[in-house]
């Protein structure tokens, strides 16, 4: 199964030449969840070559426009493409005017169902049917703003040699994982503990617009894939504080703290002509993996450890 992120756009408040507005597609065994459709996220789609049918849940951090004036053109092309499943929505609920405003913008035909699941209160959110858990956790910024995690439950990798030496295969096998045990045809049982070991479940997360807060290490620990906001650099450190953001410093030092395994830096300034100090302000700090978020790019969710 894939489980891919596809940047969209990588930009902050003003996009650039290179840069469309944010933008975030996280593919993930047949789900498919779209992450603060900025404004032009439904064209940036097409240059991935994504369908918008692939989208099942709709994840909005806050309602700054950079983050959410997208969703008009989002939501009409789900219509128009009709895909065969409802999509969720989840957003501030103290946005919930401007979800309102910005789903009905303009006149069209509605033949998907859009099931709105306003946040409230951080924690767990409603999922039903998917392999992963789904956690909103709030963060620091000028507007109510929450991050999000997702979490696939731990589980057990089969052992191919275990399961010969007990003369298992097909659908006897299938049986086992169901069924957590198995009677053999001498009377004996085996159990699914006995032909296998433990697998940790993968983990991705989403910190944008936020100063250094305890939210950021909550979501950030031990994940596989963090795609985090590195706004501003260091010398511009208090622009970032009195605007919300982070500088890529503060993402490679909360990433190393959390113990990520693979960190994308995104929502970069428009003041920076290139990104080559926000990789080296947070290699300071983090010696993992570090992509720097480039619109249309892919990153790959890591092979399990």
């Amino acid at each position: 199964m894939q489980r891919e992120l596809v940047v969209l756009g990588t930009a902050s408040q003003v996009p650039t030449r290179t840069r469309n507005h944010n933008g975030y597609l996280l593919l993930w065994d047949g789900e498919g969840l779209l992450f603060d459709p900025g404004e032009g996220t439904q064209r940036q789609l097409l240059h991935a070559g994504v369908s918008a049918s692939a989208i099942t849940r709709i994840c909005v951090t806050h309602f700054h426009g950079d983050h959410c004036l997208g969703l008009p053109g989002i939501i009409q092309r789900i219509n128009l493409d009709r895909p065969p499943h409802e999509v969720t929505a989840y957003y501030p609920a103290s946005g919930q005017d401007f979800f309102d405003r910005l789903r009905h913008a303009s006149v069209f035909h509605e033949t998907v169902e859009l099931r709105p699941e306003p946040i409230v209160h951080p924690g767990e959110l409603k999922a039903p049917g998917a392999p992963f858990t789904l956690e909103a956790v709030r963060l620091s910024h000028p507007v109510e703003s929450f991050g999000y995690r997702l979490t696939e439950p731990d589980g057990r990798r089969l052992l191919p040699e275990r399961l010969a030496a007990h003369g298992l295969a097909g659908p006897a096998v299938g049986r086992l994982q169901r069924e957590g045990a198995l009677t053999l045809e001498d009377g004996s049982t085996v159990t699914l503990e006995q032909v296998s070991e433990p697998r940790r479940g993968q983990s991705a997360a989403f910190v944008m617009d936020t100063r250094l807060c305890e939210g950021v290490a909550r979501l950030a620990e031990g994940v596989d894939l963090l795609v985090i906001e590195a706004t501003f650099l260091e010398p511009d450190a208090r622009l970032a504080r009195d605007h919300g953001h982070l500088t890529a410093a503060e993402a490679g030092r909360a990433a190393a703290e959390a113990g990520v395994r693979r960190l994308v830096l995104t929502h970069f300034s428009q003041r920076y002509a290139d990104t080559a100090g926000h990789l080296a302000e947070a290699r300071k700090h983090f010696d993992g993996e570090i992509v720097l978020a480039e619109d249309l790019g892919r990153v790959p969710v890591p092979n399990r450890a």
